[in-house]
């Protein structure tokens, strides 16, 4: 009897285990929303994962999902709102949809059948925004339960509070059929309107050598929306060369507020197929075009509505022993009275770490321009901001280690110092930065802060972060750390002061090529004034 009962009590247990009645009672289902703005323009944009996960031995369907949109700011900033099956797979996919696409509504339910594997199953929800979506607003979701064939089964939020800024998607890939945007640099006119220039990378995602030529995008309204790109520096086939030699990159843009007029510096190379402006000879000592890269400019006088044909600044400003002189790609700065301040960096050799920045100056509202003797030396794009001394402090990408240098100079570049916090306080995973100063009142009084914005980490160019330093650049509370995207992006922020209330910022993040965002200065400064935002 032993011999026949035994097989049969071990099948009635595991039929036990198959049944569905099991399901509900055993599913454990989470939702989390990851850190990064959801973007104008993008169709897709992931605001919440659900992670239902079934134990081995279990079998079922999950037949529906609902979710709840309150902590959106307004429902009707998005479009549509799609869920999608990506497996086991974390990493967001639109290539198999769950459901229909539904209207947005506070809370919104999608249908479908979809059998469950034993382990993690991992469900997205995204969302595309109206184009007139409000950059002041932020849009949340949470998976509130799901619907099984055995029953339904509640969702543990593991990010309460989670809320999604809107930004703008400023340049995605294939954007005008172009491949790679690349390096913003982005600034404000003494009319208000916001510029961003970057390279346009035509054919690949590859620095120089490459057909890269310089774009420009406008906006009149605080980055609300964007006019169609413009090109404004292209060097086309001098010499008798292909576009692919004949590449224009890294653009750095001044704006004399005085005046009004625009300078774009960038930097072209001509020849050398295959090389590269900072690694042994892609660029060279002396100033013959085809042997070391080019230090060109550009300048509207209309606020950027139209441009002049590039002009070649290299005999004026590289010194002839030097291997290159190129424009950092950031904004330049205006001191009080009047004098152009535009970050530099170059190569005084063929070794890596022979590599310098500094600044170069007008005094003339840009006719001439002296170029300043090297701040720091093994490192290379920079970004200027004066100090309340008048002093100029030059916060710099440092290829020793992953740390920041930071430097000072009184003298307008002629001679540097280094900063208490250069080398030990602001971690790099070796990446572009951006440094601002932002001048306000407070109380009647005058104030200002440093913003500073880059890839918070040494390890990769993820968790692209704002910091603020209330005495200039000595100290970076984290509780004044604002995370903008904790996914991986090239980096290159580039921060501008938009208007006494407002802060903007386009850096390279993980929904786009190109993502502006708008922040007020209260938010920043405030900490408990944010709303939906992610401190470090």
């Amino acid at each position: 009897m032993t011999k026949t009962i035994f097989p049969l009590v071990i099948l009635s247990c595991q039929l036990l285990l198959m049944r569905p009645c099991a399901l509900s009672a055993e599913l454990k289902v989470t939702c989390a929303s990851p850190v990064h703005p959801i973007l104008i323009r993008n169709e897709h944009g992931p605001i919440v994962k659900v992670i239902v996960d079934l134990p081995e031995g279990l079998q079922g369907e999950v037949e529906a999902f609902e979710f709840s949109l309150e902590g959106t700011d307004e429902v009707s900033d998005l479009q549509s709102l799609s869920l999608y099956s990506t497996g086991s797979e974390d990493r967001f996919s639109t290539e198999t949809q769950f459901g229909d696409t539904q209207k947005p509504m506070p809370k919104t339910s999608f249908k479908g059948k979809t059998t469950l594997r034993s382990g993690r199953n991992i469900f997205w929800l995204s969302g595309k925004l109206t184009e007139t979506a409000d950059l002041s607003h932020h849009v949340a979701a949470v998976c509130t339960q799901i619907s099984t064939n055995s029953g339904v089964v509640s969702v543990v939020n593991e990010s309460p509070g989670k809320r999604h800024r809107i930004g703008v998607a400023l340049r995605r890939n294939q954007d005008d059929g172009v491949h790679t945007y690349r390096i913003p640099a982005l600034g404000t006119t003494a009319k208000g309107t916001l510029l961003s220039v970057y390279d346009m990378r035509r054919r690949m995602g590859r620095d120089l050598q490459e057909d890269i030529d310089i774009g420009l995008s406008r906006s009149t309204d605080g980055g609300q929306s964007w006019e169609p790109v413009k090109v404004i520096m292209d060097m086309g086939e001098f010499g008798g060369l292909p576009q692919e030699e004949n590449g224009c990159s890294d653009p750095g843009l001044i704006i004399d507020r005085q005046t009004g007029e625009i300078f774009c510096f960038a930097l072209w190379m001509n020849g050398k197929p295959g090389k590269h402006q900072w690694v042994d000879d892609g660029s060279e000592p002396g100033f013959e075009i085809g042997k070391t890269a080019q230090f060109m400019m550009v300048s509207s006088k209309d606020d950027g509505l139209t441009w002049s044909t590039p002009v070649n600044m290299t005999r004026k400003l590289k010194q002839e022993s030097w291997w290159l002189l190129a424009p950092a790609p950031q904004q330049g700065i205006q001191l009080p009275d009047g004098t152009l301040v535009m970050p530099v960096q170059g190569r005084t050799g063929r070794e890596p770490l022979a590599t310098f920045a500094t600044v170069m100056i007008s005094k003339d509202h840009g006719v001439t321009w002296t170029v300043g003797n090297p701040g720091y030396a093994g490192g290379n794009e920079c970004q200027a901001v004066m100090l309340s001394d008048n002093s100029i402090m030059l916060n710099i990408r440092n290829d020793h280690e992953r740390y920041r240098a930071v430097v000072v100079s009184k003298d307008l570049g002629q001679t540097w110092e280094a900063h208490a916090t250069s080398r030990n306080t602001l971690i790099e995973p070796n990446c572009n930065g951006s440094l601002l100063r932002v001048n306000y009142e407070e109380s009647g009084e005058k104030k200002h802060v440093l913003l500073f914005a880059n890839p918070h980490t040494q390890k990769g160019r993820t968790h692209h972060t704002i910091q603020v330093s209330f005495d200039e650049g000595q100290t970076w509370p984290s509780s004044h750390h604002l995370l903008l995207d904790e996914g991986r992006g090239a980096g290159y922020p580039s921060l501008t002061q938009i208007d006494a209330e407002h802060v903007g910022i386009v850096y390279e993040g993980s929904q786009s090529h190109l993502m502006f965002e708008r922040f007020t200065l209260r938010e920043l400064l405030n900490p408990a004034a944010r709303s939906g935002s992610s401190s470090k």
